[in-house]
């Protein structure tokens, strides 16, 4: 049997006439780019998230790079995040000028310790960025105290957690700015890259939307040196069909993460992924901790089961970044999930049949 990580197959059968259906009116009227689907779009995802304006870009990547910009962190100024998190969290604030300060998760739920930010305030620090791994929320209330007690700003790498919930709250717009990604492999993935950034704040929301566009108002003249990085029309097109089933992909997947939790929970070599008690996950991976990482990850690819390393480096330790003078051993927790983690199929799509079986073939694995 074959149980892929993800099978964007079996999503896109139920949903390809819609799609056809949108796209054949984009093409009737040739509008690709900011045509009336991205604004459509940006209202609809706000609303979701409980943010008051929304404004699309071209990937998640640029959703960072955006709001560190519109937020004016620059050369010379620290930004505090995680160590364990996608390479692009980090790789902005370096893109600014900025330095990136790395602190530890919380083992458990792999998300940045709140007890290790403070410690790592300087005169220097202007932002942290909260990720919200795994699509669990990190502890915002927290993290939100800490930024209004140091006159700091907070971005939400809300990439892989839209429909998260931390204390009944939708996050994301939790913070001055949350950044979401639509890559393919998202609970809400387009048909290739796309991105968008959420906020409250209208001044924030007006400088996203100018240096989206090159810095560009009016035409040809440019207040402030931007990007080019507006959200496709056609991305727009495909995500504006799939928004509606959002809520049921993400339940039909809570709905697998309890059948792993019920069908491992004896097994003493895997930890499963606790989620906070504050916390409503949306499972955009549900990544274990398991003795003998590397040998069962062979194990599974060998016998079908498809399977991931989210991530075998953390960020602190990665050479890009030697010049900030981490070294082994600086973010132990993060260097041991990263030897330890392994994601498995968490798909609104998995059978039955396929669950029984992932979960048969990590029991044949240890016994």
């Amino acid at each position: 049997m074959q149980v892929p990580l993800l099978d964007l197959y079996a999503q896109y059968a139920n949903i390809l006439g819609e799609i056809r259906q949108g796209l054949e009116e984009l093409f009737s009227t040739h509008r690709y780019i900011l045509g009336p689907q991205v604004e459509e779009l940006e209202e609809k995802i706000a609303a979701y998230s409980r943010a008051r304006y929304g404004i699309g870009c071209a990937s998640g990547t640029d959703a960072l790079l955006l709001a560190l910009q519109a937020l004016q962190i620059k050369e010379d100024d620290e930004v505090i995040t995680t160590a364990f998190t996608f390479f692009a969290t980090a790789s902005c604030i370096h893109r600014v000028g900025a330095k990136p300060v790395f602190v530890d998760i919380n083992p458990r739920t792999f998300n940045i310790d709140p007890d290790k930010i403070e410690p790592a305030i300087t005169e220097r620090t202007r932002a942290i960025i909260a990720v919200h791994l795994f699509g669990q929320p990190a502890e915002m209330d927290r993290i939100l105290h800490l930024a209004q007690k140091y006159d700091l700003k907070v971005i939400e790498d809300n990439a892989q957690s839209i429909g998260s919930k931390y204390q009944g709250k939708t996050v994301g717009a939790l913070g001055d700015i949350g950044t979401l990604s639509f890559f393919p492999s998202k609970n809400l993935g387009a048909m290739g890259d796309a991105g968008m950034c959420i906020t409250n704040d209208k001044d924030l929301a007006d400088s996203i939307r100018l240096l989206r566009h090159h810095g560009e108002n009016p035409k040809y003249f440019h207040k402030r040196v931007g990007l080019n990085s507006r959200l496709d029309t056609i991305q727009a097109t495909i995500l504006l069909v799939k928004l509606p089933y959002l809520e049921k992909w993400n339940a039909d997947r809570i709905k697998n993460a309890r059948y792993y939790y019920k069908e491992l929970a004896d097994l003493e070599q895997i930890i499963l992924p606790e989620i906070h008690p504050q916390a409503f996950s949306i499972f955009n991976q549900f990544t274990i901790r398991v003795k003998e990482r590397d040998k069962l990850f062979e194990y599974l690819q060998k016998r079908g089961v498809g399977c991931a390393i989210y991530y075998p480096q953390p960020l602190h330790i990665q050479e890009c970044f030697s010049y900030l003078g981490y070294k082994k051993g600086d973010l132990p927790l993060s260097e041991e999930a990263s030897l330890q983690v392994l994601s498995i199929p968490i798909y609104s799509e998995l059978t039955d049949i396929q669950k029984d079986y992932v979960v048969r073939t990590i029991r044949n694995f240890y016994r």
